[in-house]
């Protein structure tokens, strides 16, 4: 691999770290949103086993529409498989070079003096 090769990669791997940083701090700030939607809700339900109140009623429907929403933010996954492809054809390759090694240096010790 010469320079420009490793400049690419560190790159690409600053990039990548970046993408990940930024994926976090929006699972953060969905889990906070989530926690405060619900602790809403709740108080209105409580409002609402008081008195019926259309306005309050039409309020939790629209934290319940946030929450499904705020569930498919968190539903998917920091880690996906494009960021395990290289690690994993590497470790294929690797360790399929290492079992081929391994077996021939088997074979010559059994076959040896």
């Amino acid at each position: 691999m010469n320079l420009s090769e490793w400049e690419q990669a560190l790159a690409q791997l600053e990039n990548d770290l970046a993408a990940l940083k930024a994926r976090y701090a929006q699972i953060q700030q969905a889990r906070s949103t989530q926690a405060e939607l619900r602790h809403r809700q709740a108080h209105i339900r409580e409002h609402l086993r008081r008195q019926h109140d259309r306005e309050a009623q039409e309020e939790l429907q629209q934290i319940q529409k946030q929450l499904a929403e705020l569930e498919l933010v968190l539903e998917s996954q920091l880690i996906t498989w494009s960021s395990f492809k290289q690690p994993f054809w590497q470790a294929v390759r690797f360790g399929g070079l290492g079992i081929l090694i391994g077996a021939a240096l088997q074979q010559w010790w059994s076959s040896g003096p």
